[in-house]
């Protein structure tokens, strides 16, 4: 066999592992339970199209909701109400810590809440980071710090783009009381409007969820640990337990960081995907999308030129390799190469799908996965240069020039 066709082969079997092996990642199917849909008629009883709650805690224990800030007086307007509007029948609070801004968050927030109403907002400034604490860490620090000292039970972490329907902190507070979790998250399902936003998006998450499938962080033995810094509920007690955020302080990819840390304290977490919590934050140009992963993608790889190379490589060979085997096959009559590289094509499409049902986008999109695939490669690559440049991570006007990657220990 020609090498292209042992590549090709060696894809089609990376691929069958994927699909049995790796956790199901491409299953989308890990979300909060839904509530139940039934229609009370006039005698009381229960029939299908109204809702009906789901089971309540029995006593429904205080929330304070943390929201680091910097610069966002843009999509404020569109996610801060939904915090302060929340459905929730116990005591809950909003903390909102203004990072630095210079765009009036802080300001524009303190209005948000006089014409909202709602829930109790307050806003703190902590100022300029300390050295060693990267800029979201510092923030929920003070944040962090302000709410324990008014003895929640739970801590909502939540970020200034993230929009939550009203019943969201209901439901995650129902799991984790219901389910005896100190940690749940949801990936936020992030906005997908423009082109480039519907080529990259959903490949960002489907590429996490197979870094880090759900399945085997929310198994009775976990295999994985991470969570999605959009959207955290965490219970008070174990971040204390924890060390949270101080034992994290460096970190860029501080959700994973911070799962990290709550698993070694013993915590019980689950993760999944969210269908009442969305990123308001718009990614129109393939620039914003690429500055968004290339600014922690090396940290992701701990800095490490060897994994670096392995991760292109095995990309390469993961991805590229069974479109290209395809078009030797095709047009360079190598049989072997083309027939193994089109069905690890056509694996790598089917399992693309869910993901693009989930993000209702067209499903013609799946097979261009390799191309999305080529992107990714290139912004790693590009945050390894970036690096090497001491431009480092680079967020809101802020730079880290080596900051730590998401610790084991």
């Amino acid at each position: 066999m020609s090498a292209i066709a042992w590549i090709a082969v060696g894809s089609l079997a990376a691929w069958g592992w994927l699909l049995l092996g790796q956790g199901f990642f491409w299953r989308t199917d890990q979300r909060l339970p839904p509530q139940v849909h039934a229609r009370v008629d006039r005698v009381g009883q229960v029939g299908p199209m109204d809702w009906v709650d789901p089971a309540d805690p029995p006593v429904w224990p205080r929330v304070a909701i943390v929201v680091p800030a910097r610069d966002e007086a843009e999509v404020l307007p569109l996610s801060l109400p939904s915090l302060l509007t929340q459905d929730y029948p116990g005591d809950a609070e909003v903390v909102l810590v203004d990072d630095g801004s210079t765009d009036g968050t802080g300001k524009l927030a303190g209005e948000l809440a006089v014409r909202y109403g709602g829930l109790p907002l307050t806003v703190v400034s902590p100022g300029e980071p300390e050295p060693g604490w990267t800029g979201k860490l510092w923030a929920l620090r003070h944040g962090m710090a302000l709410a324990r000292a008014r003895g929640p039970e739970f801590l909502l972490l939540t970020d200034a783009d993230i929009a939550h329907e009203p019943d969201s902190l209901r439901l995650l507070v129902t799991a984790a009381v219901e389910n005896d979790l100190d940690l749940v998250s949801q990936m936020a399902r992030l906005r997908v409007a423009s082109f480039w936003e519907r080529l990259v998006v959903p490949a960002f998450v489907y590429f996490f969820a197979q870094l880090y499938p759900f399945r085997w962080i929310n198994g009775r033995r976990p295999r994985a640990t991470a969570a999605a810094g959009g959207c955290v509920l965490l219970r008070s007690e174990t971040a204390e337990r924890a060390g949270v955020p101080q034992v994290i302080r460096q970190a860029v990819i501080d959700d994973v960081s911070l799962a990290r840390a709550v698993r070694r304290a013993g915590g019980r977490m689950w993760l999944g995907l969210a269908e009442r919590v969305d990123s308001v934050r718009p990614y129109p140009h393939l620039a914003d999308l690429w500055r968004m992963v290339s600014r922690s993608a090396y940290a992701q790889l701990r800095h490490n030129p060897l994994v670096l190379a392995g991760t292109v490589a095995g990309l390469a060979v993961v991805y590229l390799a069974p479109p290209l085997a395809s078009a030797v096959g095709l047009f360079g009559g190598d049989a072997v190469a083309g027939w193994a590289g089109g069905l690890a094509w056509v694996v790598m499409a089917g399992t693309y799908l869910p993901m693009l049902r989930y993000y209702r986008q067209p499903l013609w999109l799946a097979p261009t996965l390799p191309f999305t695939a080529l992107l990714y490669l290139l912004m790693t690559v590009d945050s390894a240069v970036q690096h090497y440049r001491g431009r480092g991570a680079a967020w809101k006007g802020r730079t880290y020039v080596r900051p730590e990657a998401a610790p084991d220990r």
